[in-house]
């Protein structure tokens, strides 16, 4: 019998294979609402990897349409490089990975289809995989996080079929952002902090708000601190465990700003014009906030126009599960705090004491591989565990075991959450006030679709044992689901607006 991680991986692969077959359909049965995806203009300056010629024109064409909306930019960043001061707010890491794979794996492709066709396939490959692993990973973080398997299940099936499918099977960042966001995120939880700071640095690369990432790290040093400080009385420990996680959230920044200095360096130092461009004489030339407000008309309150309802009514769903996720999460803390103390929680999950025991193995089949090496190989009277790496695998090591109390820190109700939400809900709760106030807000549908929080409040919602309101809501959230996977995938490939 296959295992839940093993069945999510094969949910998340059958996901992909729908929608883009979804996707295909509408674009043979449906005509595009705006054809200059095809238009292909030649390169300002000639690329490092000229295309070839291809001798099935019908073919390349075809292939190359399935870029669309901001696809059309990756793609062309990744061809020409970036040519125009606008191209760059499609950040590097998208366009450079499938550069590499075009060069590479698909590189014998060229010659029959061209450089171009061939990069839009391999953005499309590449953006499937890193979906079907970014699953994986939301499961195994969210068994970490929740201590609820059938929660962690739940969760992470809605996460397979969220409303922005669409987009992780397109020729957008997504995918690529949720695979290092949500796999930094376990390591770091799982005591991998090394892995866990590159892969989060990573998805700085892929989206602007990767670097928000680095708050997580900075959570995780506070509580390092506040027990070396209070519980152990060593505060040369409690300043280092500060300066470390300052310096791990000043790494996940680097890529995004480095982008910035290359932007800087291109347009301000090296530009073909010899008037500077505005931007360049601020204090702080940030060239991606100048581009979302020149180019887009992002800003504080600026999408608050009549015009704009349909727009604040598409996004209405995700907001909506979104504020919900946040006020029960609060409500939860809330009581958690009235149960037991912060400095318990703090200390307990420091510790390691925050796991709780399964009576299932499911928790060992998430995290048997990754701490298979610390666990005794013989039993003698009661198992001992050795000394772990980090305070998560300690604490893993010990449930598989039976060291630890069923009861745990949360207490017995089954509703209960550990204090480590607490620094979901504040990443959700800053992305939820932007997506609103600041965003586009059709966007919201995507900008908040890798947001745990929104999948595991869902997952309560559709519980089993749950009914009355419960029930109705939940199937609403079905239907929302299937009804923005179907919309998506018919507007989306054939160029009309969606999120």
């Amino acid at each position: 019998m296959a295992t839940p991680l093993v069945t999510i991986v094969r949910l998340a692969a059958a996901s992909r294979v729908l929608v883009l077959t979804l996707s295909l359909l509408a674009c043979l049965l449906f005509r595009p609402y705006d054809t200059s995806a095809s238009l292909h203009p030649p390169c300002l300056s000639s690329p490092s990897f000229p295309p070839s010629t291809s001798s099935s024109n019908s073919t390349t064409a075809t292939i190359s349409s399935l870029a669309v909306w901001d696809g059309v930019h990756f793609a062309r960043a990744a061809e020409c490089g970036y040519e125009y001061e606008q191209s760059f707010a499609f950040l590097p890491l998208l366009p450079a990975s499938i550069t590499l794979l075009s060069r590479s794996l698909f590189a014998p492709l060229v010659p029959m289809l061209g450089y171009r066709a061939v990069l839009v396939i391999s953005g499309h490959v590449l953006n499937n995989v890193a979906f079907v692993a970014a699953a994986a990973y939301f499961y195994r973080l969210s068994v970490l996080i929740l201590k609820d398997s059938g929660a962690a299940y739940r969760a992470s099936v809605l996460f397979c079929f969220n409303p922005a499918s669409v987009f992780y099977s397109s020729l957008y960042s997504e995918s690529l952002y949720a695979l290092f966001s949500l796999g930094g995120l376990f390591y770091l939880f799982f005591g991998s902090r090394t892995v866990a700071m590159i892969m989060l640095a990573l998805s700085g690369s892929a989206r602007s708000n990767g670097a928000l990432n680095a708050g997580y790290i900075c959570f995780e040093a506070l509580l390092q601190a506040y027990d070396a400080a209070i519980q152990k009385k060593r505060h040369m420990w409690a300043v280092q465990a500060l300066v470390t996680g300052f310096l791990r959230s000043t790494f996940i920044f680097l890529p995004f700003f480095a982008f910035q200095a290359y932007g800087y360096l291109n347009i301000c130092l090296h530009g073909y014009t010899d008037e500077l461009r505005p931007w360049c004489k601020a204090k702080l030339p940030l060239l991606y906030s100048f581009i979302q407000s020149h180019y887009w008309g992002v800003g504080f309150l600026r999408y608050f126009q009549v015009k704009q309802l349909p727009n604040f009514l598409l996004a209405s769903p995700v907001l909506s599960l979104a504020v919900y996720s946040i006020v029960h999460y609060i409500k939860l803390l809330h009581q958690l705090f009235q149960s037991t103390s912060i400095h318990e929680q703090i200390i307990a999950n420091i510790e390691g004491r925050l796991v709780e025991a399964y009576e299932s193995s499911e928790f060992a089949t998430v995290l048997k591989s990754e701490i298979s090496t610390g666990l005794n190989s013989k039993k003698q009277g009661n198992t001992e565990v050795k000394k772990r790496k980090s305070v998560t695998t300690r604490a893993a090591s010990a449930s598989l075991d039976g060291n630890v109390s069923t009861r745990g820190i949360v207490g017995d109700n089954k509703d209960g959450c550990p204090l480590l939400v607490l620094p979901f809900i504040l990443h959700l709760t800053f992305m939820t006030f932007t997506a609103f106030f600041v965003m586009h807000v059709q966007v919201s549908t995507r900008f908040l679709s890798a947001s745990p929080p929104i999948y595991w409040a869902a997952s309560h919602i559709l519980a089993p044992a749950r009914g009355g309101s419960c029930k109705r809501w939940g199937y609403f959230i079905v239907v929302y689901f299937i009804a923005y996977i179907l919309l998506g995938s018919l507007l989306f490939p054939n160029f009309y607006p969606f999120t």
